[in-house]
């Protein structure tokens, strides 16, 4: 969680892709399930003897294979023959081969919110195996090679402390993605999980550049299979037939996908693809042209609802995720933005879109914005969206509402207006639909998604002044070189 550890420090964290992958794919590259190819069936049969990071396929087995007595969190763990970390009883009738980047916040969040229903259900009752496969986008996630390369010296040591590894990597991610230097992080992570440090460290001064062999030989395999993005899942039945699962899906699309494959049929998603029911994803609304238009009915909103200010024919728009109760949004705000402000939006360079964010942590949040949303209704957004974040402290209480009200009179709202619309469900509607628009990709806040052409950047954590000028700058002369 970047907000609760540390702002971003590297200039400029990109995701340099089309909009559509920064915006839409809800795996670091978000597609439906759909069938494996006979070209595809081969790569994943072949004879795992000729590579060595080949996929297990789902061979006839004479006899059971041991089991072995290792464990880790009540699941037998290991390495298949060809060396690959695996979870789950080795003669389970599915084996799921998960391609994964631990940097990719997607793949985090199926980690955190999926995976522990799976292990339940499936890997700890026998019925599944599953098999890690390395696959950092290193476009996309600049820390992700160095965390893998981590795991897989980790992995010399043993599965368990292996797994251990694999599931703090995960655990820890919003505070080694965002170091400009995660080597100590990963050291850390190690020898908490029993490692034995200077073993650790010769793997890494010696062997290194296997590991990356490795992974490189991993990430042609997945491009092999289609995969462009993570998590990505392919799935080997008992019969010998392979499907892949695409995105950080809810656990009822894998729940559905198994049990089907374990009935010995073929996963009910995955027919309907082969009809022809894959629909391709689509930029969201709110960040087309068409969402980012003004609204003529509605002065200082776009057509999707969110306020903005700046030049609208700017070449570059900045979509800003932020939570009024997130101190590094009002650093941002106080510290960062008068400077961004002054450069860019007020000499016409930059078009600012605002967005609302509020996490969990941050009780009151909600509240808050749905003060800034009513004084929007006024025409008065900006300005108590800056009066809000210059008293934070003061309406971080139990009932904020009231004080809301001496900040509406301060920016000379109707009051009488402003206090009946705080308890308007459709405004609070305006703040929770803002927050569902972010969920798929905003990690912490604040987050910044700048907009040129048909790419999109991110730009996450509370930056400092010249930082975020110098990242920012360099993006419009990008642009302005196209």
């Amino acid at each position: 969680m970047r907000e609760l550890r540390q702002s971003w420090q590297r200039p400029l964290a990109i995701i340099a892709a089309l909009v559509i992958v920064v915006l839409m794919l809800a795996a670091c590259s978000q597609q439906g399930p759909v069938s494996v190819l006979d070209s595809v069936q081969e790569a994943l049969s072949a004879d795992s003897s000729a590579q060595p990071a080949t996929p297990e396929a789902a061979a006839t087995v004479a006899e059971p294979k041991p089991i072995p007595s290792e464990t880790f969190d009540g699941m037998p763990v290991g390495f298949t023959e060809d060396g690959f970390p695996f979870r789950g009883d080795p003669n389970a009738p599915v084996t799921m081969i998960e391609y994964s980047d631990f940097q990719c916040p997607f793949c985090a969040r199926y980690f955190v919110q999926t995976e522990p229903a799976i292990n339940s259900n499936y890997v700890k009752e026998g019925k599944l195996r599953v098999i890690f496969r390395d696959f950092p986008i290193v476009e996309l996630h600049p820390n992700a090679p160095a965390s893998h390369i981590a795991s897989l010296c980790a992995a010399e040591q043993g599965a368990p402390i292996y797994w251990e590894v694999h599931a703090e990597l995960f655990r820890t991610q919003t505070e080694w993605s965002n170091a400009i230097d995660p080597t100590e992080i990963f050291a850390r992570i190690v020898e908490e999980a029993g490692a034995d440090l200077d073993a650790y460290n010769q793997c890494l001064q010696e062997k290194a550049t296997e590991k990356q062999a490795w992974i490189d030989t991993a990430l042609v395999e997945g491009q092999s299979l289609g995969i462009s993005g993570t998590p990505s899942f392919a799935f080997n039945a008992a019969d010998g037939k392979q499907f892949l699962l695409v995105g950080a899906q809810p656990f009822e699309q894998f729940s559905a996908f198994v049990d089907a494959l374990v009935a010995g049929e073929e996963p009910p998603v995955a027919a309907q693809e082969e009809q022809g029911a894959q629909g391709e994803a689509q930029v969201p609304f709110w960040a087309t042209a068409e969402g980012l238009a003004p609204d003529e009915s509605r002065p200082g909103f776009t057509m999707a609802g969110d306020q903005h200010r700046g030049n609208i024919d700017a070449k570059i728009t900045v979509i800003e995720f932020s939570d009024f109760q997130c101190p590094y949004c009002e650093q941002h705000v106080t510290a960062t933005q008068p400077t961004l402000d002054e450069k860019f939006v007020d000499t016409g360079e930059v078009r600012w879109v605002f967005k609302h964010f509020p996490l969990d942590i941050h009780p009151q949040a909600p509240a808050a914005g749905i003060a800034a949303e009513c004084a929007a209704e006024q025409d008065k957004f900006w300005e108590m969206h800056e009066a809000i974040f210059a008293d934070q402290a003061k309406w971080s209480i139990e009932d904020p509402n009231p004080v809301f009200v001496e900040l509406a009179a301060g920016v000379d709202l109707d009051t009488a207006a402003f206090e009946q619309c705080l308890s308007d469900p459709k405004i609070a509607e305006r703040v929770s639909s803002d927050q569902q628009d972010g969920a798929p990709f905003v990690q912490g806040t604040p987050t910044f998604i700048v907009l040129f052409g048909d790419q999109g950047r991110i730009i996450p954590g509370a930056l400092p002044p010249d930082q975020f000028s110098q990242a920012l700058q360099e993006i419009i002369d990008e642009a302005n070189a196209n």
